[in-house]
């Protein structure tokens, strides 16, 4: 059986009827036609941030990429006395906060989640395996890459109706990938999640909790399990996302055996974690509360509540973020631009908007984390008190997105205009 993947049986388009590329939700266009422009977007947003400098630079991202050291810790941060010291408080810090217990459990650092669940993979599946995933929308990126990169063919499902058809019509189901809290931010039920897993286990089917922010949005605002509390056989989840403070690494927990296995793989194929963040990665399980969670969706609601004055029925809200979806942002700009024909894709209008954002008001936005890009939404998420307050507050950063959309429009009737804001040199 060849490495595939469900989206290939339906095509995915935009609003605009664009197809959507290969390893993403989202169609590519003529600027930013792959991860190579993306890492050269990348570059022309660095230069706006050395320009501006750190105090006119703002973090809206949602996600903390920073290292939570002491400077009394700088000496013992070496890949030699950093894991003799820290890994034994790693590993405890790590299974308190993902709901584990040391007798049956072990932890494991990654370089980032994407890390951890190709390991994940290595280690659990083979050629000619079916991987069934399953998310209240759709599994992030990472997911698919990796059932490809073993060989595998992925069933991408949404919800337990779809997962359950999809169960019971493959006989050779090796893994199932589970997201809590989808890409979309969107959450799965408690119920559903653990019907997923009583069905996974009753086919003997190892189950891996994709729980990037999940692992603490669930509990914090849903009220749900911690990660390993829901049954699954391991999880992994974010040191940025949510609650934590960086690095940007993977915590992976679950079964000792299991994550044994799993860690070997990370180590063969270099994706495992200098040993040198355990001690940051132990002061960001350690100091993560439910109480900062609850703060951070509190203060985005109020970014939300802003911009819905000016931007009206657009934006798009689920229980804890908000989010210009890249087809509305295409749409509006077009509308005030009086233009009928779109002369982008929505991912590159999406792209265009961070931009102005970042080079005149110093907003670093989600689409400036990931390579490329896991969604083409402008999201609101999680927003520091300290970031927002720094900037003067949710009418400014409103006002800033309001201002940014104008600007959008009038660079719509200029191509080269874009590609120069977008790549930093015209056609």
């Amino acid at each position: 059986m060849s490495a595939t993947s469900s989206m290939s049986a339906e095509t995915k388009r935009d609003r605009f009827g664009n197809e959507w590329a290969a390893g993403v939700p989202y169609a590519r266009g003529a600027i930013l036609s792959s991860t190579e422009d993306d890492f050269k977007k990348m570059q022309v947003a660095w230069s706006h941030i050395r320009r501006r400098g750190a105090e006119q630079t703002f973090n809206f991202s949602g996600l903390e990429h920073g290292l939570p050291l002491e400077p009394e810790e700088l000496p013992i941060a070496s890949d030699f006395l950093a894991p003799a010291l820290y890994f034994d408080e790693f590993q405890t810090a790590a299974l308190s906060h993902m709901g584990g217990d040391c007798e049956y459990h072990d932890a494991a650092l990654f370089n980032r989640i994407t890390g951890a669940t190709l390991a994940t993979h290595l280690a659990l599946v083979e050629a000619g395996d079916v991987v069934v995933g399953v998310s209240a929308s759709y599994s992030h990126p990472s997911v698919p890459r990796a059932s490809a990169r073993v060989g595998a063919t992925l069933i991408d499902t949404r919800g337990i109706d779809q997962f359950g058809a999809a169960l019971a019509r493959e006989p050779d189901v090796a893994l199932v990938v589970l997201t809590r809290l989808a890409v979309t931010y969107e959450i799965l039920p408690h119920e559903q999640i653990a019907a997923i897993v009583q069905m996974a286990h009753a086919r003997k089917i190892p189950v891996y909790l994709d729980d990037a922010g999940g692992a603490r949005v669930g509990p914090a605002v849903f009220d749900q399990p911690k990660a390993l509390e829901l049954g699954v056989d391991v999880a992994a989840t974010g040191l940025d996302k949510y609650g934590t403070q960086g690095p940007r690494l993977g915590v992976l927990v679950g079964e000792k055996e299991l994550v044994a296995a799993i860690r070997a793989r990370g180590f063969e194929l270099g994706v495992e974690a200098r040993p040198l963040f355990y001690p940051a990665a132990t002061r960001s399980l350690a100091e993560s509360t439910p109480e900062r969670v609850r703060e951070l969706v509190a203060v985005t609601q109020t970014v939300a509540d802003a911009l819905k004055v000016r931007i009206g029925s657009r934006l798009h809200e689920t229980e804890v973020i908000a989010e210009l979806l890249a087809d509305d942002i295409l749409e509006l700009s077009m509308e005030r631009a009086d233009l009928q024909e779109a002369p982008i894709v929505p991912y590159e209008a999406s792209a265009a908007l961070a931009m102005l954002l970042l080079r005149d008001a110093g907003v670093i936005s989600v689409h400036f984390v990931g390579l490329p890009p896991g969604t083409s939404a402008l999201m609101f998420k999680f927003i520091s008190p300290e970031a927002l307050g720094k900037f003067g507050g949710a009418e400014s950063y409103a006002a800033a997105i309001d201002e940014a959309l104008d600007k959008l429009a009038e660079l719509l009737r200029q191509p080269d205009a874009l590609r120069e804001l977008l790549l930093g040199v015209a056609a």
